[in-house]
């Protein structure tokens, strides 16, 4: 190995020293709230699971704000950064829709075609935003995905007003819909750069959190 080659690999930080980025910690915060909302599915608590899916989103628009006030972070920062939301971004609003469909539905074999949809269309969604970014317009083309957990968190308000049969196929037809939105052409705003969009999150992520604590209790 030269000289060249072992300078290179003295000075590559190791893997670990990334979580000590904050944006960083505030991403793997909103992994803990999947990986509950994951496993609350898989049980049966739907609102709990609630719970957990809208404060992933918080999550995810705090890292970005977090990020963009602070000084000091290298080029290497904001490519990992960047790197670690859209590995977590597949698990909160791919993995976790579909896992919420396939529970809500008993597991049934029908509905492993929509956690397909939902979960292929979230990995080309993401591969896309990968390769082009925003538009021109500074837009998303495509359904951003941290809309669909917006979405569902805001249905499961209505599940009481019908039956457990009936609700399983307005939630599969709901998650099939946002799949398709997210592979679409349309043009949607950046809501999680504009302080006023952080800020009604804020007041829906405590409002819907109230709502769900109160129902579980």
């Amino acid at each position: 190995m030269s000289s060249q080659e072992n300078k290179h690999v003295e000075s590559q930080p190791t893997i670990l020293s990334y979580v000590r980025d904050l944006p960083n910690l505030c991403s793997l915060a909103g992994l803990a709230c999947t990986v509950s909302a994951i496993y609350l599915s898989i049980l049966g608590i739907y609102y709990g699971a609630m719970i957990g899916m809208i404060w992933a989103v918080a999550f995810d628009w705090a890292d970005g704000l977090i990020a963009r006030k602070m000084t000091g972070r290298t080029g290497n920062d904001r490519t990992f950064g960047g790197q670690l939301d859209v590995v977590i971004d597949i698990v909160s609003y791919g993995v976790t829709p579909a896992i919420l469909l396939l529970s809500y539905g008993g597991f049934e074999p029908i509905y492993l075609v929509g956690a397909f949809i939902v979960l292929a269309a979230s990995a080309i969604r993401l591969s896309y935003f990968s390769t082009y970014g925003l538009s021109a317009d500074s837009k998303y083309t495509g359904l951003a995905l941290d809309n669909n957990s917006i979405v569902l968190v805001f249905l499961f308000l209505f599940d009481s007003f019908f039956s457990e049969a009936n609700f399983s196929l307005v939630l599969y037809g709901v998650c099939v819909t946002l799949a398709a939105l997210n592979v679409s052409q349309i043009k949607t705003p950046k809501f999680s750069g504009n302080p006023i969009s952080v800020y009604v999150l804020s007041v829906y992520t405590l409002s819907i959190t109230g709502i769900y604590a109160w129902r579980l209790l």
